[in-house]
């Protein structure tokens, strides 16, 4: 049997290198190693991932996002939308500064008072003695019985009321009876006012003599003899600043004040201006004096 032919042989390397071949570049090694993360059964631990779809959420968090959805989507009715118009900042700061004087007594207060009441029935005092004091009225019904037996003098309203049918008609029933009404920021804060966690409105009978007698030229008694702030010059709130501060009110602040005062108002500006320009209602003398400029004239809603 032949023998199968030898394969060739390879030669050795040679021990020099070949000029001819390029030197492989040496690997540099990074400042950070690059790690892969393996996120398999047994492997790294996996990322957090946004599940909030997947989540049966209370009702009161979907009523709340379907109820601003629907704000955004639907045209929203004046009774509704008057809600959304609340004070400014500076307006609230001194309506607020108003309220904490008279926020209402506490326990120990109201038991040192009746103490004393008793003890001055005792001594044969007169009647002085015996008249309660003077705070913020607050709680729903209270506040709609003093506003039908038109003894409330100012009625503060939060906006955030929920639901809001508790207090939307609340603004029609001031209109009906001419007492000065505003909407403020919110309902937490005047809760605060009246020792509780929330209020849907507080309402003020009436002031201290003191502020009451205050002279003349207190800030804000300009306003008291401002005749209505149009519309037009700023929403109805800038000249009411304007006449609160004392400046004169600019020329075109009221639109009905001369036939033919202004060619270029639209026919729908008019009908808007006819419409409100009778529905603003000046705070009372005294609610000026203590630097309020408080309007009341809401567009009409055919509320009342």
């Amino acid at each position: 049997m032949p023998k199968a032919p030898s394969p060739k042989k390879t030669p050795a390397p040679s021990p020099y290198e070949d000029p001819k071949k390029k030197a492989a570049p040496e690997p540099t090694e990074p400042i950070w190693e690059k790690k892969p993360k393996n996120f398999s059964i047994g492997g790294d631990i996996q990322p957090r991932r946004e599940l909030g779809r997947y989540v049966k959420w209370p009702a009161y968090v979907r009523i709340q996002r379907q109820r601003k959805i629907l704000y955004q989507r639907l045209k929203v009715p004046p009774s509704i939308n008057q809600f959304s118009n609340s004070l400014d900042k500076n307006l609230s700061v001194n309506l607020f500064k108003l309220l904490h004087k008279y926020k209402p007594e506490g326990k120990q207060e109201k038991k040192e008072r009746i103490a004393a009441v008793a003890e001055a029935k005792a001594g044969g005092e007169g009647e002085e003695a015996k008249k309660k004091p003077l705070y913020v009225k607050y709680g729903l019904n209270h506040i709609t019985k003093l506003c039908e037996d038109k003894k409330a003098q100012l009625v503060v309203i939060a906006h955030d009321v929920d639901p809001i049918e508790l207090v939307i008609w609340l603004p029609a029933v001031c209109r009906k009876v001419d007492i000065p009404y505003c909407i403020v920021k919110s309902k937490s804060r005047l809760g605060s006012i009246v020792g509780k966690k929330t209020a849907t409105a507080v309402a003020l009978t009436s002031v201290r003599p003191e502020v009451r007698n205050a002279p003349d030229d207190a800030p804000g008694a300009a306003a008291a003899a401002a005749p209505a702030a149009c519309s037009d010059a700023g929403n109805g709130r800038r000249g009411l600043r304007r006449a609160a501060a004392g400046r004169p009110q600019p020329a075109r602040a009221c639109a009905n004040a001369a036939p033919g005062g202004n060619a270029r108002r639209t026919l729908k500006q008019q009908r808007v201006a006819a419409a409100q320009s009778p529905r603003p209602r000046v705070v009372a003398s005294y609610w000026p004096r203590i630097g309020l400029g408080l309007v009341s004239g809401w567009p009409r809603t055919g509320l009342g």
